[in-house]
């Protein structure tokens, strides 16, 4: 019953003869988007969003990199 439901929703988007299940795709690229957006312009407590995390951790990450390729070329001077 569930299934029948489901498989009657889906077919009738119209496109099956012509794309089959590519005819989805717009809606995913529309999701996909509207997810991005969110990502980008969405903060929590106005303060943190997805991209300040990511690029505060991506600087940690090349901080720590360059501090220990100091601290070995300082180690293999002496």
């Amino acid at each position: 019953m569930r299934s029948q439901f489901v498989k009657r929703v889906l077919d009738s988007i119209p496109g099956k003869k012509t794309f089959g299940l590519y005819r989805f795709l717009p809606a995913f690229f529309i999701l996909g988007a509207a997810l991005e957006f969110s990502m980008i312009n969405w903060k929590v407590n106005n303060q943190v969003n997805f991209y300040n995390t990511y690029k505060k951790r991506r600087a940690e990450e090349i901080a720590k990199i360059i501090h220990n390729a100091q601290n070995q070329s300082i180690s293999s001077s002496h």
